[in-house]
């Protein structure tokens, strides 16, 4: 396995002690009720869980993405629900350290890195999700203003503060523009936005949101007209590997849970980790977590070297999340009934692990993107340029 700097050694141990001492008493009742525990987030914002790798000139930490998957997997080990906050709080903020002008920045991401903002990504929508060229929310031009008509749905924290909506600029007369990113802030704008109830994550406040005249000044533009796309998936890769570390982390916590119970949980007068089964299915648990531990690294290495590292995130999206899962399967066998008990942290893993499967990309599109990677020759229908980074 590869080895951490002291350095990073001593961030893992930190942040786990953080997270046990500053989230753990919350996560029980956010899960019930729906809402996350917002007084932790300038605590997060403290340590460095929001916009750890910008530039510390830009209010970041200069961290690598090694650290950032460091960060990740602890938060995954603690609670999946927070590491997807950090994670879209952490893409807003590449994306407008990136993009933003200078305005922007002071106004927005600014206070996002102190903890003082909550914030929203808007891209998927009823009828499209992993097809985002194809948005049909539009953004009818009009001059000093734009007016969003649309609707987004399963949009984490839709209720923050303010948000990053990609939407298809058009003219009065429905001429397309093209794509654009949109600040759109809660104070200075109208929108619906409707809780959904879902099977994962739910301390995050997933919701649909409703633009239906939405004024939004064109002063919160974010880059170009005709870019949006280009420029709201900025942390696509970033967003894959901080997906895949918190999926190493919760995988990493149902095999703890795995091997303390098989150790103290008796039948038949034996400790139940006397049965080979039992050491069976710990065994291909042990192996998937160091396997995705390994990828998930491998892919940081690779960004870390200033290379794209499509095919690597890509690959350690797929296995990392699916293995999890594999992994929270296999942690409620080895507990039995005891597994399905919501007084453990099984039931919530099992349900959240699933959902690491979807967002950032399924596990479909991963394959297409490895495809591509390697042949050169796309099942998008596009014509990618041989790669070079190999």
């Amino acid at each position: 396995m590869s080895q951490l700097t002291n350095e990073q050694q001593m961030l893992k141990e930190n942040a786990e002690r953080f997270l046990e001492r500053e989230a753990t008493p919350f996560i029980a009742q956010a899960e019930k009720g729906g809402e996350f525990p917002w007084q932790l987030l300038p605590k997060l914002a403290e340590f460095g869980y929001i916009g750890p790798m910008l530039p510390e000139e830009d209010g970041g930490q200069g961290a690598s993405y090694t650290d950032m998957t460091i960060l990740m997997e602890a938060a995954g080990h603690q609670w999946l629900g927070l590491r997807a906050l950090m994670n879209v709080a952490n893409m807003i903020a590449g994306l407008l350290n990136a993009h933003a002008n200078e305005e922007q920045k002071q106004r927005y991401l600014k206070p996002l890195l102190a903890g003082q903002r909550r914030v929203f990504v808007a891209i998927t929508e009823p009828n499209h999700g992993s097809d985002a060229s194809s948005i049909e929310t539009r953004a009818i031009d009009r001059g000093d203003h734009f007016e969003l008509r649309g609707t987004k749905q399963w949009i984490t924290n839709a209720a923050g503060d303010f948000g990053v909506v990609l939407a298809q600029v058009v003219s009065p007369d429905g001429a397309p523009k093209g794509p654009a990113a949109l600040i759109v802030d809660r104070s200075e704008a109208q929108y619906t936005v409707r809780p959904l109830e879902t099977m994962i994550l739910r301390g995050t406040g997933t919701s649909e949101i409703v633009f239906d005249g939405t004024k939004v000044p064109r002063s919160r533009l974010v880059g170009q007209i005709g870019g949006g796309l280009k420029t709201i998936l900025t942390t696509l890769n970033e967003g894959r590997l901080s997906v895949s570390a918190g999926a190493v982390g919760a995988a990493q916590k149902a095999l703890d849970l795995s091997i303390e119970y098989a150790r103290t949980r008796v039948q038949f007068g034996r400790p139940i980790g006397e049965f080979q089964l039992v050491q069976g299915m710990l065994t291909e648990m042990v192996t998937l977590v160091r396997a995705s531990r390994l990828l998930c690294r491998d892919a940081a290495a690779a960004l870390d070297a200033g290379r794209t590292a499509r095919l690597e995130c890509a690959i350690a999206k797929k296995f990392c999340t699916e293995s999890a899962h594999r992994v929270a399967s296999l942690a409620l066998q080895v507990h039995g009934g005891s597994g399905y008990s919501t007084d453990l942290p099984l039931e919530r893993i099992f349900r959240d692990t699933r959902g690491g499967l979807i967002p950032e990309g399924t596990s479909e599109i991963q394959i297409l993107i490895i495809g591509r990677e390697l042949l050169g020759l796309s099942a998008f229908g596009d014509r990618p340029k041989a790669r070079k980074d190999k």
